[in-house]
């Protein structure tokens, strides 16, 4: 019999060992080779383009390269995710090595231990991480004639207490009841394909989101919820109903519970508590690692670091902790 591909070999290519082993030159050799692959790790210049750029090292070793056409320097990072760094190069491989080998997810308070870095530095990197995993995201459509594609929705975060007494307890299903942080999370699954996460505050506002992500011609697969009724005016639709079975007749929506459950393993087993704010990011993690669950460890590091370094300076998290007091 069989194992399962992550108690193979094959799944583990890369060991955190390794890493922490590398030396200065190991590492940017690394990054250089992941982010200039067209040139076989020869630095091109990220502000004209030219080929032509030699080494200039700072006085403390630092590396960093200069542009024979526009005079200008640059670092491996410049330009990049991870521009603007701080820490050591072997400490980013180290922690998207430790990122990738958590099957579930990764709480940035164990990060912080892991690098003994503060938490505001895990809590920022494991951030850009999420935004590097969503670059291969953007803009991607599923479907198409002949395909099959998954819709379903999920509620995260939010978690009120219950009151002590039982009398003083109140329905928090109920709209009144709620204190607006809770938010549905919309998954488009093709099968044996992609995984396209969103938030919304229900279901039903994620139709719009759903005919801009989806093929015409494709074939939908929902729950009986009535929010999906609206999909019947563009796609051929097959609806499982949930109260009778899981799967019947070939309709079902297994593909998108599974991504579900990783979603709310990582919720309950790592985070605890998901920000509204920060769901699409945290569902974005959770597909990419639905999506990527049979690609060997080592790949998957270097298919992270290699979005983050064709992904620009992130938005969000670039002098994140700085802006109170600018």
């Amino acid at each position: 019999m069989s194992s399962h591909f992550l108690l193979s070999s094959k799944a583990r290519t890369l060991s955190l060992a390794k890493v922490l082993r590398m030396s200065d030159l190991e590492a940017e050799t690394m990054f250089s080779g992941i982010r200039w692959p067209e040139t076989d790790g020869k630095a091109t210049c990220p502000h004209c383009g030219c080929p032509t750029c030699y080494e200039a090292r700072r006085p403390n070793g630092a590396l960093r390269f200069r542009c024979k056409a526009c005079r200008k320097d640059f670092s491996l990072t410049s330009g990049t995710l991870f521009a603007f760094h701080k820490l050591p190069l072997q400490t980013y491989l180290a922690a998207v090595a430790i990122f990738c080998n958590e099957v579930k997810g990764k709480s940035a308070l164990a990060l912080s231990r892991d690098l003994d870095v503060q938490y505001k530095t895990a809590f920022v990197l494991s951030h850009k991480l999420r935004e590097a995993m969503a670059v291969e995201m953007r803009g991607f459509k599923l479907g198409g004639v002949g395909k099959i594609v998954e819709v379903d929705g999920g509620y995260f975060g939010g978690y009120v207490k219950p009151a002590n007494l039982r009398e003083n307890r109140v329905d928090r299903r109920l709209l009144k009841n709620q204190n607006g942080k809770r938010q549905c999370v919309v998954v488009v699954r093709q099968r044996d394909g992609f995984t396209l996460p969103a938030a919304f505050p229900s279901e039903g506002a994620a139709i719009s989101f759903i005919r801009n992500r989806v093929e015409v011609g494709t074939e939908i697969m929902t729950d009986e919820a009535a929010s999906w009724n609206a999909l019947h005016a563009r796609y051929a639709v097959k609806t499982i109903n949930h109260q009778v079975a899981y799967s019947l007749d070939g309709a079902c929506t297994n593909g998108a519970e599974s991504f579900f459950s990783r979603m709310r393993r990582a919720e309950q087993g790592h985070h605890h508590h998901i920000s509204g704010v920060y769901l699409a990011r945290y569902a974005q993690e959770s597909a990419w690692r639905e999506d990527h669950r049979r690609v060997s460890n080592g790949g998957q590091v270097r298919g992270v670091v290699a979005l983050a370094l064709k992904a620009r300076p992130s938005v969000d998290f670039c002098g994140y902790w700085q802006r109170a007091e600018q």
